[in-house]
């Protein structure tokens, strides 16, 4: 899904979150994201089109900007339509998003357009052939005879063998078999993300994964090393959720400065440096943002290993709403059993991301325990967080305004 919100300078991506870089020579080559790219189709003039990578296995080339949707405005036909006439040509949605509607009714108002994007829309199960049967539901839902692909919505932490099962494979099978999906794959923002692309390494099956990361991940941290192996495998990489928090304190960098980007553009460019990542994932909440990230986008040079670094600090100093690392380490460090990941991110959607549903309807399905942070030691569970987060201060807000 995606992330953008109301703060300017937010967009998903990194907005969805928090950006960045990896640490490390071996993760990020500089260069060698450029070296990915590739032009776009014949299906608009060179004037509007955006890079492309290849993603993965799959053969697609889709474009580095993705737009992720999400129901929290009345002007998404409109943010549709002109994304695609700035160059982008692939398009985020999901059963939960509550967008599927505006793309069947664009492809009813322009039948061409649905040939000329990669469309990829998600649903959750709770066993693995259960998806076969939501297929025709997605189809109807977006208008469409074929899903370029679909992912299992948001893998959990009771759901780490999957990517590597019989019974995940046997399903996506299956749904290939339909002929009405072309690719298949999962989402995921859970804690064990690191254990979930190891299995898909592993398993062999999975085409794609949308996973929330931020590309300075230290070089031997787990989820880096399970990002190369599913690299290694051919796995198609789309980020998301990358980060939130006052990135406008960012504007005045050097390093952005000199190449003319604001804070959110240079975030998007740090992403977009490590040529692991296919794609990324954005909710634009406007015609501005729109603009600001695809120009980006077409601007795109790959930032040095020291100049991530900068960015790296800098965001982290300016006080981060949400931890793109979150790997749970947090909770077990202040001794209690609150998903403290997930209640910042909530808090995230909800005031950075605009998307108040969406963080509302995460905090209802926690359990009770997992929303009680009381009592919780909330400075060790900061020093141990990937990102510093501020629990003392966000934490109340996620019971005021969610609780």
């Amino acid at each position: 899904m995606s992330e953008n919100g109301c703060n300017p300078l937010h967009r998903r991506q990194f907005m969805q979150s928090t950006v960045a870089a990896t640490a490390a020579a071996s993760t990020l080559a500089t260069g060698a994201g450029a070296a990915q790219i590739q032009g776009a189709g014949a299906d608009s003039p060179k004037t509007a089109e955006l890079p492309r990578r290849v993603l993965g296995k799959t053969g697609a080339s889709v474009t580095i900007l993705n737009e992720g949707t999400v129901k929290s405005h009345g002007a998404l036909d409109r943010l549709l339509r002109h994304s695609f006439s700035r160059g982008i040509r692939y398009f985020d949605t999901a059963k939960s998003y509550g967008t599927e509607a505006a793309f069947k009714k664009w492809f009813e108002a322009m039948p061409e357009i649905r040939k000329q994007i990669f469309l990829a829309t998600k649903d959750g199960v709770n066993y693995p052939d259960d998806m076969v049967r939501k297929i025709d539901q997605r189809l109807a839902a977006l208008g469409t005879d074929y899903i370029d692909l679909i992912f299992f919505h948001g893998l959990n932490s009771r759901q780490v063998d999957w990517p590597k099962s019989k019974e995940m494979k046997h399903a996506v099978e299956a749904v290939k078999k339909t002929g009405k999906v072309r690719f298949v794959g999962f989402s995921t923002h859970d804690a064990k993300r690191p254990e979930q692309l190891m299995a898909a390494a592993e398993g062999g099956f999975i085409d794609v994964i949308m996973l929330q990361f931020s590309p300075w991940l230290d070089k031997d941290a787990p989820l880096n090393k399970a990002l190369d192996a599913c690299h290694k495998a051919d796995i198609g990489l789309v980020s998301m959720k990358q980060m939130a928090g006052h990135t406008h304190a960012l504007d005045k960098l050097p390093i952005l400065k000199e190449r003319g980007l604001n804070s959110y553009q240079g975030l998007l460019t740090a992403i977009w440096s490590d040529d692991r990542i296919a794609t990324t994932c954005v909710t634009m909440m406007n015609t501005d943002q729109v603009n600001q990230n695809t120009d980006a986008a077409r601007q795109f040079e790959p930032l040095k290993q020291a100049e991530i670094h900068q960015l790296r600090d800098a965001v982290l100093a300016a006080g981060p709403t949400m931890c793109a690392d979150c790997d749970g380490r947090c909770g077990r460090a202040a001794g209690t059993k609150a998903r403290l990941g997930d209640l910042t991110r909530f808090l995230t959607y909800h005031e950075h991301h605009g998307s108040r549903r969406q963080a509302r309807e995460g905090y209802a399905e926690l359990a009770p325990e997992e929303r009680n942070w009381h009592g919780a030691d909330l400075e060790a569970a900061r020093e141990a967080c990937f990102s510093k987060l501020d629990f003392a201060s966000l934490l109340p807000e996620v019971d005021r305004l969610l609780g």
